[in-house]
């Protein structure tokens, strides 16, 4: 058989990618908001805390790192038929530092994770226990973000970018078949973005309540015809400080739909208020504020910088057969 070379002159570039995503980003808010939502929904489930999530996450990635740079690559299959995944010893300063959380908190989290049976030391080996995670093997994101990047493949064929749109079952396929690499991919693409909102609202309980309230808005205006509007008037319309188009959600909706606590999205959404992210009707329906959208899109910027790269680089792999 004949090794199948991939035709460079035909290499989709993550600049094009993006340069589609801002062009169509009225349709693109609908459909990514909700899939990033479900996916934060997940992060906190997995410990009810998302430090504890970023530092196994941040660990993962080193592993799958070490498999890339060993030219290593396993299949869906092969690593979680594996029931532990062996990690490099753990460095508190490296953790604090990529994490941006305090040392004493790093070292108190990995503790924690220990207690759980999470992080285990077995000899001198440190091994991640994935029988403790309930989220650890992503059906669910693999299938959220195929069906997200299929979408876009139709937009690219638009665009003229790319000739033939890419199926949802190809991408599955794809990413199950190069998952270590693929799944490293995926996390050095989410990281950033949960450190730049970390970030933009002090902690990530208020960027997660927050970020629902927005894509519950960015939902609603997929039954609205928003195709020919610009991008300006599009964020303008539906998510200015007087835009009065949607109705939001309420306290108990945000806790449900994300696992957090009631109290603590009340204490969250009173800060939100305070600093004008969020704003309440007279049915404590809450929305998007408006008044931070530039903020915003600066961060988004990043997250769909990232994504276009990660986009790029599986739209690659699908067309190699």
């Amino acid at each position: 058989m004949s090794l199948i070379l991939p035709e460079i002159t035909k290499q989709i570039h993550s600049e094009d990618i993006r340069k589609v995503i801002e062009k169509r980003f009225n349709t693109i808010l609908p459909i990514w908001a909700p899939m990033q939502l479900a996916w934060m929904n997940g992060v906190y489930r997995t410990f009810n805390d998302y430090e504890k999530f970023m530092i196994v996450m941040f660990l993962m990635m080193k592993t799958f790192d070490t498999y890339s740079k060993n030219l290593v690559m396993l299949n869906f299959d092969e690593f979680f038929d594996q029931n532990m995944v062996e990690i490099e010893t753990i460095n508190i300063t490296e953790l604090s530092k990529n994490l941006n959380i305090p040392k004493e908190t790093a070292r108190r989290k990995i503790i924690e994770l220990e207690e759980l049976g999470t992080v285990k030391r077995i000899n001198k080996k440190i091994i991640i226990d994935r029988h403790t995670w309930p989220n650890i093997k992503p059906e669910d994101s693999i299938k959220r973000m195929s069906y997200f990047l299929s979408n876009l493949s139709n937009m690219c064929v638009d665009e003229g970018l790319i000739s033939t749109p890419i199926k949802s079952v190809s991408l599955v396929e794809t990413i199950k078949k190069h998952f270590s690499l693929i799944w490293k991919l995926y996390y050095e693409m989410q990281m950033p973005m949960l450190l730049s909102y970390k970030k933009l609202y002090g902690d990530l309980e208020t960027f997660h309540v927050s970020g629902t309230c927005i894509s519950n808005d960015a939902l609603h205006t997929k039954k609205v015809d928003i195709r020919k509007m610009t991008k300006e008037l599009y964020l303008e319309k539906y998510f200015s400080s007087d835009s009065k188009h949607f109705t939001g959600v309420n306290a108990m909706s945000i806790s449900d739909i994300t696992g957090i606590p009631r109290a603590t999205v009340i204490r969250k959404l009173n800060k939100l208020l305070k600093l004008k992210f969020l704003k309440i009707d007279n049915k404590k329906h809450y929305s998007s504020g408006g008044v931070h959208i530039k903020k915003l899109l600066v961060v988004q910027k990043i997250v769909f910088d990232n994504l276009s790269k990660f986009a790029a680089r599986l739209y690659h792999l699908s067309s190699i057969k």
